[in-house]
């Protein structure tokens, strides 16, 4: 079980930093799905778990504890993230008694008939004012992976905990959307190398081949991991996406192209160019669309099935 510090939002990244209560390593190339519940209409939490189960995917990430769903995963084997929502890590992180019956109430009541594998503090949480972690820097893309790092106010912040990671022997969480670099340099960023779909090699990173964004962006956060000295620390995708609708490049078949190609990607257990063979545990995000999410139309436009249950593609877990 692990214990998900904090998450620091940047871009093309969303850092998620892990404190873990045992040790954790991943053995599986798994594909899990973020449950969301940020729109109406929705299933209810019995109905989830049994789409989950239905359709062979056996992780998922809730952001926020909730009896009902907690109750419905009991004796499922749905490996779960359980985040704690960001309006109450002031107060858990001021008063131990306060934590400690968190946790009683959110996973001691519930494990281990609820597979709770990372419990997640927070959620896109900004340390600091103004502080930006951009792996890849301000340069256009595609650019080396080699060249991520964790500059300035990120390296001393970052620098601890990717030394505490490693000798804990546990892994980082990292969030990886190609659709938002794709947008944010077009020029620069072809939608084929986005979508796994190039036909050749699109990087050349010295000796180290890319043929696909994702890889890249896994390899440059990587990258950054061992310049702040943790050669041997592992990273979880804990979110990943493509919006059907909604903005630029967004719409069902590259969607669809996206959400195929990448749980092929990961179930081949292949790695990363800079990592061969590490199995890579991914979440996809996310479960439903979120009519009620803010921020622009595409946020609203991730899901992978509709509020009422029907698939949007035809994606195969197995």
């Amino acid at each position: 079980m692990a214990v998900l510090l904090a998450t620091i939002h940047y871009k093309p990244f969303l850092v998620s930093i892990l404190i873990l209560l045992v040790h954790f390593h991943i053995t599986e190339a798994q594909v899990g799905v973020c449950n969301g519940g940020v729109g109406d209409h929705l299933p209810s939490n019995q109905e989830v778990v049994d789409l989950y189960k239905s359709n062979g995917i056996g992780r998922m990430r809730m952001y926020a504890p909730n009896a009902e769903a907690l109750q419905a995963l009991r004796g499922s084997n749905i490996e779960l993230v359980l985040d704690v929502p960001n309006d109450d890590l002031q107060r858990l992180a001021n008063d131990p008694a306060a934590a400690s019956q968190w946790v009683q109430d959110n996973v001691g009541n519930y494990y281990p008939d609820v597979k709770i594998r990372i419990i997640a503090v927070g959620n896109e949480v900004n340390p600091k004012a103004g502080f930006h972690c951009n792996i890849l820097g301000t340069r256009k893309q595609p650019i080396p992976s080699s060249d991520g790092s964790f500059d300035g106010a990120a390296g001393s912040f970052m620098g601890p905990i990717i030394d505490f990671l490693k000798n804990t022997n546990n892994p980082l969480l990292v969030n990886i959307y190609p659709y938002f670099s794709r947008i944010g340099s077009p020029q620069d960023v072809s939608l084929p190398y986005a979508l796994f779909t190039a036909p050749g090699v699109v990087v050349q990173d010295d000796q180290l081949q890319y043929r696909n964004l994702f890889d890249a962006m896994l390899d440059a956060a990587y990258a950054a991991v061992e310049k702040a000295g943790g050669p041997n620390v592992e990273i979880v995708v804990s979110e990943s996406g493509w919006p059907s609708e909604g903005g630029d490049d967004a719409s069902l078949e590259n969607a669809e192209t996206y959400y195929t190609n990448l749980i092929d990607h990961v179930k081949a257990g292949s790695g990363s160019p800079r990592r061969p063979g590490n199995a890579i545990e991914t979440y996809l995000f996310a479960m439903f669309d979120e009519n009620q999410k803010p921020g622009a139309e595409s946020e609203k436009h991730f899901g992978i099935f509709s509020p009422d249950k029907q698939p949007k593609y035809q994606l195969n877990f197995n």
